[in-house]
């Protein structure tokens, strides 16, 4: 795990929480925000995941 997934993982986290914050406060403006954090954290996340891919396809040996 990379840290482009472990914070993109817990920005969505927070953007989710943040969203229901703003559901329970009727706060409209929070639970956009939350939505932003959410698809921010899931795109941050997604490219860690390449990138790990990556590393991970260097790391591979070739077949013989």
């Amino acid at each position: 795990m990379n840290k482009d997934q472990v914070k993109g993982a817990v920005k969505d986290v927070a953007g989710k929480a943040q969203e229901k914050v703003g559901e329970l406060t009727g706060s409209d403006k929070q639970q956009i925000k939350g939505l932003k954090n959410q698809a921010e954290g899931k795109i941050q996340k997604g490219f860690g995941d390449v990138k790990e891919a990556v590393d991970d396809a260097n790391d591979t040996p070739p077949p013989r």
